[in-house]
């Protein structure tokens, strides 16, 4: 979404800057400029703030560039044995302090009118707003409420916030202290990337034990749907495909995807239903049930193809379920780019059985590419695939396979309507069209939040 809807909202008018901790690899990346050196709460040093500008998107970036925080081994939030870094309260705190200092003025050349903040680790920028008093309105995105930015309460004397922000009322969260509560609390509008989401979160069973706040917000917070990068995900320029296509020449470019996977994977040959699935294996993405629903999806006469990982457990068993079904089942498990685009384009079905999913991408790419994805009715997955069934095929609608109940049984529903719908080929070639010509690029999503931020402006 970074990456994304700022150009979108450039192209729409608007003028955009991106607030990035200092990463050493985009320091290295970008012709930097000296906007300001900032005295700040985290470090005896003046904290440089750099402007780039990603010359193929033509979006200015802020970079904080504070090299005992930010220049590290390891991944943005972890150490490289795999453990948290034990200061990521002050490593982010930072970041929403210097997005609130340039919020108010701090590079003399330029001021925005709307903050706009993104899960946790953005989270505190709102309350540093508000302990300024500033006039500056903030927006406050959460892509996936399970991810809430907990510490320990002690954390809060490092982080320069007035002791009565640390209670029920601001930023304190069972006994600890939550970056994501404080971008909820003090937030001025709050966003989340699927409407039906926005619903879900406000209920205890997918609130993650803060739909309370949720619910007294409930007037602020509306859902506006995420979109796909054309650039990136598209069939007719996709050069990591063994052949391009558009709905005319899905079925030639999909059969040499397809003919590739089974290559790769030593699928046997035939005609069967072949199901991709490119994932995280967690128990969120409902990787589980996947698994025990896989024999049942294999005696049925479907193959698999599977890239992901994650728990360890999910990985030894699809790895065993790969030796079970040889030639039926393929898996790798890690992550390969070009092989995420090879299994959207050669799968005939994607599966996303998730338990809970904010918007989800994967079931975007796969609509169009023509992969008919077979989905929980949950979350972004309710709003954007349209169920198969005697209405919908009738009035041109449909586009997937939705399931409602969160078991193999339920993910089972769905793998056997895809497979009745695959015995009528034309039937299925419909519905392939149809999903293929479905919109889901930024431009919807861009002028939502411009109509978000022009109302906040004039407030």
């Amino acid at each position: 979404m970074i990456a994304a809807l700022p150009p979108a909202l450039a192209e729409a008018g608007a003028d955009v800057r991106l607030v990035l901790p200092g990463f050493t690899a985009l320091l290295d990346a970008f012709a930097l400029n000296d906007i300001a050196r900032l005295r700040t709460p985290f470090a005896e040093e003046r904290v440089r703030i750099a402007l780039a500008r990603a010359p193929e998107r033509g979006v200015a970036l802020y970079l904080v560039d504070h090299p005992a925080f930010y220049d590290r081994p390891g991944t943005p939030y972890q150490t490289p044995d795999g453990g948290e870094w034990g200061d990521n309260h002050r490593r982010f705190a930072l970041l929403g302090w210097a997005a609130a200092a340039l919020a108010q003025g701090a590079d003399p050349n330029w001021r925005p009118q709307i903050l706009h903040c993104h899960d946790w680790h953005a989270g505190l920028a709102p309350a540093y707003l508000r302990a300024a008093n500033a006039a500056v309105p903030s927006v406050f995105t959460v892509h996936n409420l399970a991810y809430q930015g907990f510490f320990p309460a002690g954390a809060f004397g490092d982080l320069a916030l007035p002791a009565n922000f640390f209670s029920i009322n601001g930023i304190e969260y069972y006994g600890g202290l939550s970056f994501l509560k404080a971008g909820l609390y003090y937030a001025d509008r709050l966003t989340t990337v699927s409407p039906t989401y926005a619903r879900e979160i406000q209920t205890p069973d997918f609130g993650m034990n803060i739909d309370g706040l949720l619910r007294t917000r409930a007037n602020a917070l509306s859902g506006i749907l995420n979109g796909v990068d054309p650039d990136i995900w598209s069939p007719e320029k996709d050069a990591l495909l063994p052949r391009r296509y558009g709905v005319a020449s899905a079925g030639r470019g999909k059969s040499a995807a397809r003919a590739e996977l089974a290559r790769r994977f030593a699928l046997a040959g035939g005609d069967e239903l072949l199901y991709g699935a490119v994932t995280r294996l967690t128990w969120q993405k409902g990787m589980d049930l996947l698994l025990a629903a896989l024999p049942g999806l294999v005696a049925a006469g479907g193959k698999l193809v599977l890239l992901g990982s994650g728990d360890g457990g999910l990985e030894a068993g699809f790895n065993a379920a790969a030796q079970a079904h040889a030639g039926q089942v393929g898996i790798e498990i890690g992550y390969d780019e070009a092989l995420s685009h090879l299994i959207v384009a050669g799968s005939d079905a994607i599966l996303v059985p998730s338990r809970f999913e904010p918007c989800g991408l994967t079931q975007l790419y796969a609509l169009r590419y023509g992969a008919l994805p077979v989905v929980r009715r949950t979350g972004g997955l309710a709003d954007t695939v349209v169920d198969s069934n005697a209405v919908t095929l009738a009035d041109g609608s449909a586009t997937g396979f939705a399931f409602d109940d969160g078991t193999p049984e339920g993910l089972l529903s769905g793998v056997q309507r895809a497979a009745e719908l695959w015995g009528d080929k034309a039937a299925w070639r419909r519905v392939m069209r149809q999903a293929m010509t479905r919109d889901f690029g930024w431009e919807a999503a861009a002028r939502q939040y411009l109509a978000l931020y022009d109302e906040l402006a004039a407030a």
